[in-house]
């Protein structure tokens, strides 16, 4: 039997060529988690950029001027909001863990109230079985109650603890004035510092990268943005309207979450939860939360085909398997991060998914 060494070598260096860029991208996630203020202060300054175009074109003044102008703008706008959104989550998230046990004890006796008026015996439901659905049921209530509880306090300890948000605050906003002003001279020291192959190469896939990656994000980040800002205005008016709506910030990002997931939506909570309020005898909450589903449904319709410009091209099963492995690796949050990775490959695996993943390693030709 005589063994092609040059068939297998090919074979290896495709295997290698792939390793290597896996390794890559599980070290660039790393280093961007530890540089995380320069990664923010990076991703804001893209979006700043075409207000400094506009300003530079407009008012035929310096790129440094006109980044100077926006980034105090901004800086102004992220302080408000994260003064107001630390105090407020404080206040919420406390009074939250405060009633919390109120809250669970309401709910069982729901489900108590339902499992009691409920004819089991028209689907001839065994007693072992409605015994099992009430022991799972109280089960999976105290399981997400403790989860409730757990992720409260852990969100308490984060934004209460003030020295460390100063620091990655200042650090972030000084890392954006450097990226803003000094853009050219930093692209610049880059280009200087690396051979020219990588330059060209890593400037056509950062290129491709940012056109695929970036637009996406920056489309969804908007439509949820947007959608959340409507949650947050339209539940602290049904808050002072005198509405049953006690922690209308946190129910807005719990509700941003779900809208910034694939597949899933501001309706995956907003409907059970007014059907929910409806069936507990509050009809007329129910309904304003319908109407404010409708809202941001009719909202993001209209949006949604001016800023997403095409399809990304990825079925929503791999879509649901990414979310699933992201969230088996790093927890929730991997449901948004097993997209935006999948995405990646997507980008730099190009090539190798049109022609076929094995038959492009091991094809002969």
């Amino acid at each position: 039997m005589i063994i092609d060494m040059s068939y297998w070598t090919r074979v290896g260096k495709r295997i290698i060529y792939v390793i290597l860029i896996l390794l890559g991208l599980f070290f660039s996630f790393k280093l961007s988690v530890f540089y995380m203020p320069f990664l923010i202060a990076f991703i804001i300054s893209l979006i700043m950029e075409p207000a400094i175009k506009f300003l530079m074109k407009k008012m035929k003044i310096t790129r440094r001027l006109s980044s100077i102008i926006i980034f105090i703008i901004v800086s102004l706008i992220i302080l408000g909001t994260l003064t107001w959104g630390i105090i407020t989550l404080v206040s919420e998230a406390s009074g939250l863990l405060d009633d919390l046990n109120f809250y669970v004890d309401k709910i069982y006796g729901l489900f108590q109230d339902f499992t009691n008026n409920f004819q089991f015996d028209k689907i001839h439901l065994p007693e072992e079985v409605k015994g099992i659905l009430e022991n799972s049921t109280g089960s999976i209530i105290d399981t997400v109650s403790n989860w409730i509880r757990n992720f409260l306090n852990g969100l308490i300890d984060v934004v209460t603890s003030i020295p460390n948000i100063a620091i990655y605050f200042a650090i972030t906003v000084m890392a954006l004035y450097f990226m803003c002003v000094d853009k050219i001279y930093i692209l610049d020291q880059i280009e200087h510092h690396l051979p020219r192959v990588w330059v060209m190469k890593l400037g056509r896939h950062m290129r491709e990268l940012i056109k695929v990656l970036g637009n996406y994000l920056k489309a969804e980040a908007t439509l949820v943005l947007v959608s959340f800002i409507i949650t947050v205005i339209g539940l602290y008016i049904l808050n002072f309207a005198g509405f049953n709506i006690e922690f209308p910030l946190l129910i807005a990002l719990g509700i941003g979450f779900v809208d910034a997931l694939p597949i899933l939506g501001s309706g995956t909570v907003m409907v059970p939860w007014a059907i929910i309020c409806a069936l507990n005898g509050d009809l007329n909450l129910g309904i304003a939360i319908i109407v404010l589903f409708i809202i941001i449904s009719v909202v993001r319709q209209f949006l949604e085909p001016r800023l997403v410009s095409k399809n990304i091209g990825i079925h929503p099963i791999f879509t649901l398997i990414a979310m699933y492995t992201g969230f088996k690796i790093i927890g929730v949050l991997g449901l948004l991060v097993g997209p935006i990775v999948l995405i990646i490959f997507k980008n730099i695996f190009a090539s190798l998914i049109d022609q076929g993943v094995m038959k492009t390693i091991f094809d002969k030709n």
